[in-house]
């Protein structure tokens, strides 16, 4: 669950931290207080995108921080896989920096990237913004909610199809490429020959390019090489009249031995410098070794060099390595194989993507019969959940349509939600009948349904009464209450009815601070919680009257919490 959050220089908040509780935590407030700024700031530090007007005027950075508990050990397991840095007693938290022109996102104080935080926000969290429910409009995402209810049966068959399918398409663009005329064919098959030709005549063996280069190198370098060798080796090696380093290391020796029998901590020095003096004559000998070995040969350096322009060309013209170069000649001497005999090679590629296509075909057959097995289940039970918001006479049905000319990676289905809310009308399709009321009970539906199913355990609802009133918003309240047995839920709201219903009732209020406007967030206590009902009751005079409307209003809410434990 999320235990809380902390904004700091947010658009009107100056700094405000919100304890959660377990159940249901309602928000409500005036039109412009600020309501929504609070959902906005969790979506920034799951990984939302930051925008630096965001920040109070005035102020560097601002900053969002979450603190969850993770209890549910499935959720720690992934956590775990992703190695996200929990503490022992579950608890994460994620922060989120943003300043002009960058942000800096944190787990654990562990810097991440927007991308991991919204891997994470999908395990933890789910966040239904005000405008989401518009998506059931759009036929992908009716196939996207099934597949997310399938998910267990479905994703084994999704990742041996999406290599089937792939397969299948790499074979048919290669089937295509073959539908050339016959002058077309001959200059390919020419052009492939002078170029596998090429590569054939040059001999070329993997790793020579660097070998080359490293004489060649030595070869360009050649005189500056002679002379800081020959200058090192009279440094080193006696001769020339001049003292050098061997000499003067063998007179120091023979100086210390000369006095060594008087102080026996003198053999450990003379022991070093003995060392020295072999390593120097060691090194003398090898040095004049190099040097008989130093000569420049006009011809292995012509013959190197025209080596390396002829590997050079190739690498530029059909690869940056030896090893791409050959790998591009394995290629199109398969090509070229096939251009020799095309109506084999097109025979063979048809039979191999008939076979390919049955295997897909396959597949997308057992995805479907999931697909329709889980649609039935899905729609039973939306059904029900629909009519506990009030759609009494509602029929619900997921149509699932297969079409094998239309195999994708995700198989070959259409799937579509079709609803009746009238006795006798006929099923139609969610985007012919539904209003904008209809769609948010519609999404509360299919958010309890899935809720069951899957191990989030915090869901956050920005106005899902949206278009309701009355009688249904008193079963939308009832519902987010059931949910709220199970799960912690956040919601924003206008109603009355579901404000009623609350766990916990925070206030969100605008106001001057120090001359400027600022956004206060605090939680209601029982008495406060009934002149906030009395307010979104819609009266500009709290009476007696209205106070009571309020107090009963949260009687019914509290029998009704009561009654369903």
């Amino acid at each position: 669950m999320l235990y809380s959050l902390h904004v700091k220089n947010l658009a009107l908040i100056k700094e405000q931290e919100i304890e959660f509780s377990k159940g249901l935590n309602i928000l409500t407030g005036e039109t412009g207080a600020g309501k929504s700024v609070v959902i906005g700031s969790v979506n920034l530090a799951l990984g939302g995108k930051a925008d630096a007007s965001l920040i109070r005027t005035g102020e560097e950075y601002a900053l969002v921080e979450l603190v969850f508990g993770v209890e549910n050990k499935l959720q720690m397991q992934r956590l775990k896989e992703m190695d996200i840095p929990v503490e022992e007693d579950g608890t994460l938290i994620l922060q989120r920096k943003i300043m002009q022109g960058r942000s800096v996102s944190k787990i654990g104080g562990e810097s991440v990237s927007a991308r991991q935080l919204k891997d994470i926000s999908s395990i933890l969290i789910n966040i239904h913004g005000q405008n989401d429910h518009q998506e059931l409009l759009h036929k992908k995402k009716h196939i996207e909610i099934l597949d997310d209810y399938c998910e267990a049966e479905l994703a084994g068959f999704f990742a041996e199809l999406a290599a089937k399918y792939s397969h299948m398409r790499e074979l048919e663009k290669e089937l295509s490429e073959t539908d050339i005329d016959e002058t077309a064919r001959i200059r390919e098959q020419e052009l492939l020959e002078y170029e596998i030709g090429e590569i054939e005549d040059a001999a070329l063996v993997a790793g020579e390019d660097e070998e080359l280069e490293s004489s060649y190198r030595k070869m360009v370098n050649a005189q500056k090489i002679s002379g800081a060798v020959y200058q090192t080796a009279a440094m080193v090696n006696s001769g020339d009249g001049e003292e050098s380093a061997s000499d003067m290391v063998g007179r120091a020796v023979r100086e210390l031995s000369s006095v060594v029998s008087y102080d026996e901590e003198l053999e450990d020095l003379l022991s070093q410098l003995s060392d020295i003096e072999n390593l120097l004559t060691d090194f003398g000998h090898s040095i004049s070794d190099y040097i008989s070995d130093l000569e420049f040969d006009d011809e292995k350096f012509r013959t190197t060099e025209d080596r390396l322009n002829t590997i050079n060309h190739l690498k530029d013209k059909y690869g940056g390595s030896i090893e791409a170069v050959l790998k591009y000649m394995e290629e199109k001497s398969k090509r070229l194989d096939a251009l020799s005999d095309l109506g084999a090679h097109r025979d063979k590629l048809m039979k191999e993507i008939g076979e390919e296509k049955s295997k897909a075909l396959l597949l997308c057959k057992k995805i479907s019969d999931v697909r329709k097995k889980g649609a039935k289940g899905l729609s039973e039970k939306l059904r029900a959940a629909l009519i506990d918001l009030n759609f009494l006479d509602v029929r619900f049905e997921i149509d699932v349509r297969s079409d094998e000319e239309k195999i994708t990676s995700r198989g070959y289905d259409d799937v579509e939600f079709m609803i009746s809310t009238n006795p006798g009308e006929a099923l139609r399709p969610l985007d012919q009948i539904a209003s904008g009321g209809e769609l948010s009970r519609i999404m509360l539906a299919l958010k309890t349904v899935v809720a069951d199913k899957d191990d989030i355990s915090t869901l956050i609802f920005d106005e899902i009464d949206a278009g309701i009133s009355g009688k249904t918003a008193w079963k939308v309240s009832q519902k987010l209450g059931e949910l709220s047995r199970e799960h912690q839920i956040i919601c924003i709201t206008h109603l009355p009815q579901i404000a009623a219903m609350a766990d916990t009732h925070f206030m969100i209020e605008k106001g001057l601070k120090d001359g400027r406007t600022v956004t206060g967030i605090h939680s209601l206590d029982e008495e406060a919680g009934i002149k906030e009902l009395a307010r979104l009751l819609g009266s500009d005079n709290i009476t007696e009257a209205v106070i009571t409307n309020a107090q009963e209003m949260r009687k019914m809410a509290l029998d009704t919490k009561k009654s369903h434990r």
